[in-house]
């Protein structure tokens, strides 16, 4: 592959590519190392609020074990065989029920486990561009079942792990603690959390008892207007940014407050511009982990406990406060999804509504009444532990283009150790190209250069 020099006779910097061959070697699934007795796992009314959608999740690494990749895929195989016997409702699959609703399955069908081989190298992947260098060709698309994996080897001798998920059966909290637990089972040590699948600890109260407020917040999925044509529809992109960690203290400085909600109000009033009238209302909503909410038993829970409150303001009114009046707007609707009594009251209002499916009001409108966003926060993502034996990774991310007009934005930590963030989005165009327009000094486009 090429690459440009620059003028002072330094290391040349590769190019950036994103249409290479990928080529699948292998597939074959990987089941529980022990015999999983087969039963069924209800849907919580939590999961019942999550449409289905695969989330991908990536990781690069730059060197490989002594034995390569073969060595790497075999060390890979027998983690995830012995991982499963804990994590057993990855190996299984959603099944409906007479009643319309999705079950799970856990009867150890296995998890597609492909092998591949990609003519690039690592740092000539274009990771500015997930769409093009990691959706489908990195990151498998997972045809059955709730978990794919792909292993690549790489050009260079690098490895990718990609990996693709159910998310209506696990939240990223849930599967951020399978790939530690993964990871751990790879270099042959015990796993350090214990997956809790007690849908009891969030089961609806008797009697019921939903706050009418809910009916803002969830809508039943038949109450979302006829989908628009192919022609209709509006051009969305995943992009990847570098946020320095002095970037994040000057917009904490400005906004007096957390760092994620002076994060999410500049992003807030950033979007807002893409608006075509002032008069229209632009929404800001932040997912919520309800785990610490509902108490220590919560902790190792797998599934999905997350909740999206959401604001709107006027375009003007987001265009003419400053930064600290937005974000005292954001912590005042997320105060509203962030305790014990919104978790059960939502517990509640799905099981009014069953089986009715229904789900978050901001991903159903999505952009249609406004600029509208999802701020999901990744700052838990653990790449730093997700070491099957030859080193941490070199760079990992969430690959999340979930199809919504609402935009979906996920900041992680970068690995660089420095505080810096790896910031996912998945926005309309014209949304993207404003931010990287007004706020280039905030969100630079990912380069190996911040990593390596």
């Amino acid at each position: 592959m090429g690459s440009i020099a620059n003028e002072n006779n330094e290391t040349p910097t590769p190019l950036l590519i994103s249409g290479f061959t990928v080529t699948v070697v292998k597939k074959e699934l990987v089941a529980a190392a022990l015999p999983v007795q087969e039963h069924w796992l209800p849907q919580s009314n939590l999961d019942l609020l999550v449409l289905p959608l695969d989330v991908g999740v990536f990781f690069c690494y730059s060197t490989a074990p002594a034995g390569g990749r073969d060595a790497a895929v075999a060390g890979l195989k027998n983690g995830l065989a012995q991982v499963l016997v804990s994590y057993y409702a990855l190996a299984g699959e959603v099944v409906m029920s007479s009643s319309g609703e999705p079950e799970l399955l856990c009867n150890n069908r296995g998890v597609e486990f492909s092998e591949a081989y990609a003519d690039v190298e690592l740092r000539e992947l274009d990771l500015y561009k997930p769409d093009e260098s990691v959706g489908g060709k990195l990151v498998p698309r997972k045809k059955d079942g709730v978990l794919a994996v792909q292993v690549t080897g790489l050009s260079c001798g690098g490895i990718m792990v990609g990996c693709s998920f159910d998310h209506r059966i696990a939240d990223a909290y849930s599967f951020n603690m399978f790939l530690v637990s993964w990871a751990e089972s790879a270099r042959s040590q015990p796993i350090s959390v214990h997956p809790s699948f007690r849908r009891s600890l969030v089961n609806p109260r008797h009697p019921l008892s939903s706050n009418p407020i809910l009916d803002d917040m969830y809508i039943p999925v038949s109450s979302l207007p006829p989908p628009s044509s192919s022609d209709d529809r509006p051009t969305l992109k995943s992009r990847i940014y570098h946020v320095k960690s002095e970037e994040l203290v000057k917009l904490q400085d400005l906004a007096n407050t957390h760092k994620l909600e002076s994060f999410c109000a500049h992003l807030w009033k950033l979007v807002a511009k893409s608006a075509r009238k002032d008069d229209v209302v632009s929404k800001l909503g932040i997912v919520v982990d309800g785990r610490s909410r509902l108490g220590d038993q919560m902790r190792a829970y797998f599934g999905n406990v997350i909740s999206v409150p959401y604001g709107g303001r006027r375009v003007d009114e987001l265009d003419g406060s400053s930064l600290g009046q937005v974000a005292g707007w954001a912590h005042e609707f997320l105060e509203r999804g962030a305790n014990r009594e919104h978790f059960v009251e939502l517990i509640d209002w799905v099981e009014v509504h069953r089986p009715e499916p229904t789900m978050p009001e901001i991903v159903g409108i999505g952009s249609a009444e406004g600029p509208a966003l999802v701020v999901s926060s990744g700052r838990g993502f653990p790449v730093s532990r997700v070491d099957f034996g030859w080193g941490p990774p070199t760079f990992g991310s969430y690959h999340f283009p979930w199809g919504s007009t609402a935009g979906y934005v996920m900041p992680m930590p970068s690995p660089n150790g420095k505080g810096d963030w790896m910031v996912y989005m998945y926005m309309l165009k014209e949304q993207l190209e404003l931010i990287e327009r007004e706020a280039a000094s905030v969100f630079r486009p990912f380069t190996w250069d911040y990593v390596v």
